[in-house]
């Protein structure tokens, strides 16, 4: 029990991790307007191409695009436009407000909206590499950054990614369905996990706040400094050449770690980025603190820097040049989240932290029952089980429509919520 419980912290550390960093890439986007003004040439020509183009060449834009590879439509309409656009609101309103990754509920959503799970791995992965680069902090954080600790681990995050990719792709060639099912069997196992932690960390919150105002807010976590446990002094004790070292300026003669622990770790991350679209960095930040013992704010920089690199290899090496990157959800997804961050953000500071951290735990909770549901049809489709063809497609309804209710009526509140109170949020930012 005690083995599940750490795993759910450390999960919930990587998704605060990760958020912090979109935030982070949020504002320095939104606050540049030279980033603003490449966002909107972006933009322009999916709004030209949707209504000039995209009758005619609906045909014929899938083969362009990669033929029978992309196996859902390449070609963009107005109507997909909007609906990435409420997808990546749905997941920065998530990041924002809870400050906890809301990336997890991109690809179930995608898939949920009909696009097939490679196609919706490869655009959530381009979309991550996007919002990396126009919002790029790393020279802000630069210090932070253990050269040696990142090159290592990088080797390892390349290799984990290319075996992700080519994991997807063959499974693909083999059976659509099998590729749909296999990711989808991925994404239930973490959003059940992460999800049945989340729940449990708000009722025993709750339970605490009865009893005390002793709320920490939305954003709240303790925060790792560079003490180490048995199991990161036991790995480092292992002096296998060539020994990295690091953390010179927190331990006087530094830390050393063997790079074969590097590149495994590497891999791993690089792997799940690879499989399940993900930059990895909800992976990196508890490998490197609660396993490797790395100080954490080395960690958040060698972070930032991987996941602009691992995202970038993955979404181009392993998917962009077989054709499965939908470029126009990529996009909206990106115009939606960088405003839902701001809003959710913004919402913090007039709602109890604990009433969100209880529909973040509703959320991904919502996304595990999404993928769960939708695996009968799919290994239906496959011959593994038999059940009534009707069945397995009910269940997979119930599922979607589960799904966009629990988050659309957490956007609809989280809005709702910022708009009732402008005045009061005007009055802090003039206070501030």
């Amino acid at each position: 029990m005690n083995f599940f419980k750490q795993w759910g912290e450390f999960m919930m550390m990587g998704a605060r991790s990760l958020a912090k960093w979109e935030i982070d890439n949020s504002n320095t986007i939104l606050g540049d307007r030279k980033r603003l003004a490449l966002l909107g040439l972006l933009i322009v020509p999916i709004i030209i191409g949707g209504i000039a183009f995209a009758e005619p060449l609906g045909d014929a834009l899938p083969d362009l695009l990669g033929g029978k590879k992309a196996y859902s439509p390449a070609f963009y309409n107005t109507f997909i436009f909007i609906v990435s656009i409420a997808i990546g609101m749905g997941a920065g309103l998530i990041t924002g407000c809870i400050g906890a990754g809301g990336g997890f509920i991109i690809a179930p959503a995608l898939m949920s909206a009909g696009i097939k799970g490679i196609l919706a791995v490869g655009t959530d992965l381009f979309h991550i590499f996007a919002k990396a680069i126009m919002g790029s902090v790393i020279h802000r954080k630069l210090g932070n950054v253990s050269v040696p600790l990142a090159a290592v681990f990088l080797i390892g995050a390349i290799l984990g990614a290319t075996l992700g990719g080519v994991i997807n792709r063959v499974l693909y060639e083999i059976n659509p369905v099998l590729s749909d099912a296999f990711i989808t069997s991925v994404y239930s196992g973490m959003l059940g996990f992460l999800g049945i932690y989340a729940m449990a960390d708000f009722l025993k919150a709750r339970k605490a706040a009865a009893g005390a105002a002793a709320d920490t807010g939305a954003h709240g976590g303790k925060e790792e400094g560079v003490e180490m446990g048995n199991l990161p002094k036991k790995i480092q004790a292992m002096k296998i050449p060539p020994m990295v070292k690091f953390d010179y300026d927190f331990v006087p003669e530094g830390r050393g770690i063997s790079w074969v622990f590097l590149v495994f770790s590497g891999c791993l991350v690089g792997m799940a980025a690879g499989i399940m679209g993900v930059g990895g960095g909800f992976l990196t930040f508890p490998i490197f603190v609660y396993v490797l013992g790395v100080s954490s704010m080395t960690t958040v920089g060698t972070d930032i820097f991987q996941i602009v690199f691992t995202a970038g290899y993955a979404s181009i090496s392993q998917y962009a040049i077989y054709g499965f990157i939908f470029y126009t959800l990529a996009m909206g997804m990106l115009l939606g989240s960088l405003l839902g961050i701001q809003i959710g953000a913004m919402v913090t500071k007039v709602v109890p932290g604990i009433t969100i951290r209880g529909f973040y735990a509703m959320a991904v909770l919502a996304g595990f029952v999404n993928r769960f549901l939708a695996l009968p049809a799919k290994l239906n489709a496959m011959d593994v089980i038999s059940i009534p063809k009707g069945l397995a497609s009910g269940l997979e309804t119930v599922g979607v429509w589960l799904f966009f209710l629990i988050i659309g009526a957490f956007g609809v509140w989280v809005i709702g919520t910022f708009l009732l109170n402008i005045r009061v949020l005007k009055g802090e930012e003039a206070k501030a």
